[in-house]
């Protein structure tokens, strides 16, 4: 309405000088001016009435915020924790992601810094898609045994461990940490360092640790970034699986950017084409996990173990993957050993016959009554932990348990790559490729 009032008034004015400016006659002008200061008249009622309406608009509105709170109850101390424990759990679910962006980082402090200031009442009502009380609150061990492994100053030739990767701080300084450690020691001349390829995981350690742990990209830039001439990837995967394959497929684009790079062998080598396929590694590996297993559960050897009628089940993780025949390679392998009390399973039970009720049955039709479980594993991270050791109901302990087919059944936490033999084994890969 304002616009409207200025643009009449300007054309009227205009209008009087050119009226004036052409010589018109007085009645002519008088007109006119009449004719303006009713227009101004009207205008001036017409924005009263619009100012008038405005004040009541204001006040009807101010009327609606004044009575906004009549009726309405102070939210309760739970609703204030359950909010408080909802915004953690949505940052929890932020980071909870396979893609690194350029917010990560902020986003895990944030995380972490909001976690802190709850109350421990309040952190125990954390639950998001995937957020629980366990993402901060678990205890895992000390984070400060491990070493992300991420400085530079690499020098001209670099072994790249790369491994999925862990939460669990003891399983990570034990079991990957140990491998990386062993190839350190047996290659003095080469820089060993560090990447995982979960970013999930990644992500979890940087936000409750505050340790940062390259993944495959950020570890490959690290490494052209420092002049790297000769690179040698290590893999810590058990398999030619899913995992392996995609780290193939991330090195392609960097092949050029290095004098040479190679790829060792993973800890079960080649797959072979069925199950009766079998080769040294995979030897190695079934004697290694045996009597690490024997040992700790207090015998001198699997046959004796296999004598005091325990059997020793052997938790893998499974797949969908071509690969997935090297678990029944592997009961081949523990089948010619003369192993009759080691059983292979898997937590996806894929092949299908290492899946957990098929397990069950099979150890409990061979006549044992005692089981130690213990996982097929580089790592004893959140598998070995929950699926395998946990309490819930579908966990492995939990239904050999509910079978009521045993008397006893005992848990070994313990990864793969925390046995001497299996960190050798990584050796001689790399030694193969180094030739």
């Amino acid at each position: 309405m304002r616009r409207k009032f200025l643009a009449i008034v300007t054309a009227c004015t205009l209008a009087s000088v050119c009226l004036t400016g052409c010589s018109l006659t007085n009645s002519i002008v008088n007109e006119t001016q009449q004719e303006i200061e009713q227009t101004k008249e009207n205008l001036a009622n017409e924005a009263e009435q619009i100012g008038a309406d405005l004040d009541k608009a204001t006040e009807d509105m101010l009327s609606a915020f004044e009575g906004l709170g009549e009726g309405t109850e102070e939210p309760s101390q739970e609703e204030i924790d359950q909010m408080k424990a909802d915004e953690v759990a949505a940052l929890i679910d932020a980071i909870y992601v396979q893609e690194r962006t350029a917010d990560t980082d902020a986003q895990c402090e944030a995380a972490k810094k909001a976690w802190d200031a709850l109350t421990d009442e309040q952190k125990e009502l954390v639950e998001g898609e995937e957020a629980d009380p366990d993402y901060f609150g678990r205890d895992t061990g000390d984070a400060s045994l491990d070493d992300a492994r991420n400085a530079d100053e690499i020098g001209e030739n670099e072994i790249l461990v790369v491994s999925f990767g862990t939460s669990f701080n003891d399983s990570r300084a034990k079991d990957i940490k140990g491998i990386e450690d062993a190839l350190a020691e047996a290659y003095p001349d080469w820089s060993v360092r560090r990447a995982f390829t979960a970013q999930i995981i990644i992500n979890h350690v940087q936000a409750r640790e505050g340790e940062k742990i390259d993944n495959v990209e950020q570890a490959l830039e690290r490494a052209v970034a420092n002049g790297v001439k000769n690179l040698v990837v290590q893999p810590t995967h058990l398999m030619h699986g899913a995992e392996y394959d995609e780290l193939i497929e991330a090195l392609d684009a960097y092949t050029d950017k290095f004098d040479s790079v190679k790829i060792a062998e993973p800890l079960l080598g080649e797959v072979g084409s069925d199950a009766t396929v079998i080769n040294a590694d995979k030897k190695a590996v079934a004697i290694a996990v045996a009597e690490a297993a024997a040992k700790e559960a207090g015998f001198d050897s699997i046959k004796d173990m296999q004598e005091a009628g325990i059997a020793l089940v052997l938790m893998g993780h499974g797949t969908s993957h071509a690969a997935k025949i090297s678990y029944s390679q592997m009961q081949t392998q523990m089948n010619e050993l003369g192993y009759e009390n080691v059983f292979i399973g898997t937590v996806e039970g894929e092949p299908e016959e290492t899946a957990c009720e098929n397990v069950i049955d099979a150890v409990a039709e061979a006549g044992y009554k005692t089981v130690v479980l213990r996982p097929l594993m580089v790592v004893a991270g959140d598998h070995a932990n929950n699926d395998m050791a946990g309490e819930d109901e579908d966990s492995w302990l939990s239904m050999f348990e509910a079978s009521g087919k045993f008397d006893e059944i005992d848990t070994q936490i313990s990864g793969l790559g925390r046995i001497e033999e299996i960190q050798k084994l990584y050796v001689e890969h790399t030694k193969n490729v180094l030739k």
